[in-house]
């Protein structure tokens, strides 16, 4: 059974989730269902778990080249081939049924279109043969804080545009860390990551030019109206102080430890922001709540309105 665990690769599960509860929340804006705050972290648990452990049979054969996944369970043989395949499969469905239940259609698409791109368009092709691979790869990386606010809204707004487009930014730099400090087994595994291909200097070019994207992005949730200032200055200092650290690995004489010290900061950043949006979110203004009734005369006699 401790295989069938670690197979699904439950600090990745557990990580996602945290931004799936950053979305759901503050979409809620203090209203929390907790049944379907329950059933889509499941739900959304079990499609994540899924897109794992089909990528750990996808890529059982470069694994064995990489120091840090050398000893991973389909490497080592510790479960069939195709045991892996059914068991991710089973997942899949469980968790796109338990969406397509409690929340609604664009929850079940948004997760369909994450799983895609993670399996399908990342894991068979592109991680093996672009240096866009990464760049692609991201939009599955930020699909589920999409997928946890739509699944309250059940509505592609601009907050769900303005999460994208955060947690796609977040996922670049993060992910440009791990390929510095692990360049040897992404070498070895003739994996054309943009460290491999373009080298150390032209990756950390890159690094600064999307946190400070990432920077600009963090804050239209609050001029857009779904944050408070609480959030702003939370996403503000630590967003610089990443960039800050970014800027210092053009005088590292440490490349390796420079990238995972970035790396580990990429993850309290992200942490923090799913928080502070969970916490300080924005009640609707009066102007919604005017164009709400009004797109929907229905609602006029619940609020007492007396005409003539």
């Amino acid at each position: 059974m401790k295989q069938y665990l670690l197979i699904t690769k439950p600090g990745i599960i557990f990580g996602n989730l945290i931004s799936v509860a950053g979305g759901f929340f503050l979409a809620s804006r203090g209203d929390i269902d907790f049944a379907l705050f329950l059933a889509t972290a499941i739900g959304i648990s079990l499609v994540i778990a899924s897109g794992c452990v089909l990528n750990n049979y996808i890529d059982r054969d470069i694994d064995s080249k990489m120091e840090r996944t050398r000893n991973r369970v389909l490497v080592q043989g510790l479960i069939p081939a195709h045991h892996a395949v059914i068991y991710g499969c089973l997942l899949g469905i469980a968790g796109i049924a338990l969406l397509y239940v409690a929340t609604n259609m664009l929850t079940v698409w948004l997760s369909l279109f994450g799983f895609a791109i993670y399996v399908v368009a990342y894991s068979l092709y592109l991680k093996r043969n672009s240096v866009y691979g990464t760049l692609i790869g991201s939009l599955s990386g930020a699909a589920p804080p999409v997928i946890g606010y739509c699944a309250v809204s059940n509505e592609f707004d601009m907050g769900a545009i303005i999460l994208l487009i955060i947690f796609s930014l977040w996922q670049m730099p993060h992910s440009y860390a791990i390929a510095i400090f692990r360049l040897k087994d992404y070498t070895a595994a003739a994996i054309p990551v943009l460290p491999v291909k373009k080298g150390i200097l032209a990756t950390k070019k890159h690094i600064v030019l999307y946190i400070v994207a990432f920077v600009i992005a963090t804050v239209m949730l609050t001029l857009s109206g779904y944050t408070g200032n609480h959030y702003l200055v939370v996403a503000g200092v630590i967003s610089i102080y990443w960039l800050g650290m970014a800027l210092a690995g053009y005088k590292t004489s440490n490349d390796q430890l420079w990238a995972k010290k970035l790396f580990m900061f990429s993850i309290i950043t992200i942490t923090a922001l799913s928080v502070m949006m969970s916490i300080d979110f924005q009640e609707p203004r009066q102007s919604d709540v005017w164009v709400a009734v009004h797109s929907h005369p229905a609602a006029i006699p619940q609020m007492n309105m007396d005409v003539d």
